[in-house]
């Protein structure tokens, strides 16, 4: 099947989404999800042995089997996925750059908090293995999570005509309560509403950037960097920096609430029209066609 979109007809070998819902969209990211669920608890039935599940970061073994294959399987899944519905290269198609000075904001506080991050990591303890799958983790983090949120579900929801603003919160927060999962991992359900909040604004801010840029590779590769310098800082997996000392510490975790604040006033400062057609007296918060559902 065979849907024309901006950047040429969309050829489809799966006819469900040849007509793209705001219903479907969310069907892709729960069917992602629930996906990718079942293939960590199936490696882990599988390799659960090589696994610390007190220290699950103690050896290689258990970063690799714990973290990196579930999201490299997933990551790749998805790949395929989209390939499958013809979304393929109109996700990683390359658009001309649309937004304004200020949007640059939300992506500096978030890289700012990245090198504070880095400043602040104990190098020395992490062995070499550790820091090379944590690095290689946060590269199928940033790919899987980003193909899913950033790029299927914000080409879906496009294709089904809905503005770039609601296109920015919605797929944010389907971002955001993926974080839910981790409720069943054990955390804490202050923690899980915490990590909520903060990947909302994350999303926001990757939205962005994918905006500024044109490319959804910028984003990936700010949530490459952006996950593993956050356990290398903190130590573990939910940890939290703010809980170190230090100056670096102060400024990662000042700099990520600031990005969050600010993703949160970005969602009322966003005006754009549909299918990503910026109108650019609204981009710039001075008035402008409004956002259209």
């Amino acid at each position: 099947m065979v849907e024309p979109t901006d950047d040429g007809p969309v050829t489809s070998r799966i006819p469900f989404f040849d007509r793209p819902t705001l219903g479907k969209t969310v069907l892709v990211i729960v069917g992602y999800l629930a996906y990718y669920l079942l293939v960590g608890r199936a490696i882990d039935a599988v390799f659960g042995d090589e696994i610390d599940k007190d220290d699950v970061l103690a050896t290689g073994a258990g970063v690799f089997f714990a973290f990196v294959l579930p999201i490299a399987i997933g990551a790749v899944t998805l790949l395929g996925f989209a390939a499958a519905i013809g979304r393929l290269r109109s996700i990683f198609a390359r658009r001309t750059p649309a937004g304004r000075p200020w949007m640059w904001i939300g992506p500096a506080l978030a890289l700012t908090a990245v090198v504070g991050h880095v400043a602040a990591t104990d190098w020395n303890s992490w062995r070499p293995e550790q820091l090379l799958l944590i690095a290689l983790l946060g590269i199928c983090v940033g790919l899987a999570e980003e193909l899913a949120t950033r790029g299927l579900a914000v080409d879906l929801l496009r294709g089904a005509g809905h503005c770039e603003r609601f296109v920015m919160v919605v797929s944010s927060l389907l971002f955001a309560l993926m974080h839910v999962s981790n409720l069943l991992s054990g955390m804490k359900p202050g923690t899980v509403l915490l990590t909520v909040v903060y990947t909302f604004g994350f999303g926001v801010c990757m939205y962005l950037v994918m905006r500024l840029t044109g490319t959804i590779w910028s984003a990936i590769a700010l949530h490459a960097v952006t996950d593993p310098t956050t356990m290398f800082a903190s130590g573990g997996v939910d940890e939290a920096v703010a809980h170190h000392a230090g100056g670096w510490s102060v400024l990662a975790s000042t700099a990520t609430v600031l990005m969050v604040v600010f993703a949160f006033v970005a969602v009322f400062l966003v005006r754009e029209d549909r299918r990503g057609t910026a109108d650019p007296a609204a981009l710039s918060g001075g008035g402008g066609a409004a956002c259209r559902r």
